[in-house]
């Protein structure tokens, strides 16, 4: 068995598992970035003494600029090769994520956290690729189980890592802590991988253009406009204009011209096709149930930082189990669709799960809900990464990773910003529900009330019920964010039909 580098280059007989070692932990740092920083927002906040709004940008900056520049990794590969592009990715996401810990201001910790996404945008497609030409057809899966413990695994424990980091050390450490990665990926990456010819390119600067207006347009909406409440706010309404009409040049420009600056010609694939709608659905229902987790523990339930973080192990060590049993047993005996099936059905059946809690919930009625969705995370995320490029050769490898890559950061965006819109409305609307049923005259409130000494007639008495009544919408509003998380795995389920039957090479009655 053979290994290949970017465009074909043998890498050794067998696979190079330095390779395999240091392209997992290239994806850990990107993916881990996405969700660490998040629990020390209140720290960072605090230090430079900022606003709710300006913190958001510490998280929108880096998104926006690593979903507009992922798409052109195919691009980038063919015009630096791909050893280039790595090696400087790794560099500059770790030297931009040493001057994050540096900041010393709000405008300095954006613009970083800016650099961080440009850099980072090239690691999770680079990263798939050159695992996917390491191994054989036949053993995709096993790439993707390996792939699939930095992608999904390290998002997952993020939180905790977060908080153990923040809790003893400082905020900054959060953005230190990527440098031993970096530098570990970069010793065992910068020997192995070959050097490729390039290319001069004509690059198409006007798809370029619409491409850059319309996914930023989408992102900024995604991530201001649950606090910007939505529409009436001049700035998102202007960010939807512009994504209606940079998205529709984009594609009506684009479609059957061979110089695009994204290839269209990728999703004549219905395999490709449907794995992107697939992975957007599944971003929502994972990335939206992990998102508001913390804020449901800690906010309502009343739990400690670092006991909130510890909710994620078990989650993220049955992910990691079943992303390996899947990879290399799983998926060479079964249809890859049947698994995608079971996948589905249990991450959606862990968000139901603690979507059904309540306010007396303790550790592990928290914990097992998220076991059985870290368990469908690895029958979903393997067999669903091998069918999206079984018909995808390896010139086109490179740019078909980071369409992929572009759709899941999209769908991690659209689950948070679902789900917190969610939270939010449906907290109003369960508040005046339970408070129109209230008067004074209530029974149960009166009863309630006298043990305390207070009447629903007393200031501190309708303060009293109200704080109540809040907790129980808070409650309500949470329950109705995890059901949503819940249905958009169960969704997903058509998109199965449209999936091509694996192909000779990963047939698992012909490979085994």
């Amino acid at each position: 068995m053979t290994g290949t580098a970017a465009t074909g280059t043998p890498i050794r007989e067998g696979v190079k598992w330095t390779i395999v070692l240091a392209v997992v932990l290239t994806a850990v740092l990107e993916v881990l970035d996405s969700t660490i920083v998040n629990v020390a927002l209140p720290q960072i906040q605090a230090a430079f003494g900022i606003t709710n709004d300006q913190t958001v940008w510490i998280l929108t900056s880096y998104i926006v600029a690593s979903v507009v520049v992922m798409p052109l990794t195919g691009f980038f590969v063919r015009m630096v090769g791909r050893r280039r592009l790595i090696i400087s990715a790794i560099t500059g996401f770790a030297a931009f994520s040493a001057l994050c810990g540096l900041s010393w201001s709000v405008e300095v910790m954006v613009a970083c956290r800016l650099g961080q996404g440009i850099f980072g945008a090239f690691l999770i497609p680079l990263s798939q690729s050159i695992l996917f030409d390491s191994f054989p057809k036949e053993k995709r899966g096993q790439a993707m189980a390996f792939f699939g413990l930095g992608v999904v695994v390290a998002p997952v424990l993020g939180p905790t890592i977060g908080a153990l980091l923040t809790e003893y050390f400082s905020w900054r450490a959060v953005f230190y802590v990527n440098l031993p990665i970096a530098g570990f990926a970069l010793a065992m990456m910068s020997g192995e991988l070959k050097s490729e010819d390039t290319k001069t390119l004509k690059v198409d600067w006007s798809g370029l253009a619409l491409m850059v207006g319309a996914i930023a347009s989408l992102q900024l909406m995604l991530d201001l406009g649950e606090s910007r409440d939505w529409f009436t706010s001049h700035l998102i309404q202007i960010a939807a204009i512009t994504l209606v009409c940079c998205g529709m040049a984009f594609v009506l420009r684009g479609i059957g011209r061979a110089d695009n600056i994204i290839d269209f010609s990728l999703f004549r694939d219905r395999s490709f096709t449907g794995a992107n709608v697939a992975i957007l659905g599944f971003g929502v229902a994972m990335f939206g149930s992990i998102a508001i987790l913390p804020l449901f523990v800690q906010g309502l339930l009343g739990y400690p930082v670092l006991d909130a973080g510890m909710l994620f192990i078990p989650r993220g060590i049955a992910a990691g189990f079943s992303m390996v049993l899947t990879g290399s047993v799983l998926v060479t005996r079964f249809d890859p669709r049947k698994l995608l099936v079971l996948g589905l059905v249990l991450t959606g059946t862990g968000n139901v799960l603690l979507g059904m809690l309540n306010l007396n919930a303790g550790f592990w009625d928290l914990a097992l809900p998220g076991i059985v969705s870290g368990l469908g995370m690895g029958l979903f995320f393997v067999p669903m990464s091998t069918l999206a490029f079984q018909n995808i050769g390896p010139e086109k490898q490179d740019e078909a990773s980071g369409i992929y890559g572009v759709t899941r950061s999209l769908g991690s965006s659209v689950g948070i910003a679902l789900v917190g819109w969610q939270v939010a409305s449906r907290m109003q609307f369960h508040y005046a529900m339970l408070a129109s049923g209230i008067s004074p005259f209530d029974e149960a409130a009166r009863a309630y009330l006298a043990p305390l000494g207070l009447t629903p007639t007393s200031a501190e008495g309708a303060a009293q019920i109200a704080g109540l009544i809040r907790q129980q919408a808070s409650l309500l509003a949470f329950q109705d964010a995890f059901w949503l998380t819940g249905v958009a795995a169960f969704l997903m389920l058509p998109v199965v039909l449209i999936l091509q039957r694996p192909t000779a090479g990963t047939d698992p009655a012909k490979a085994h």
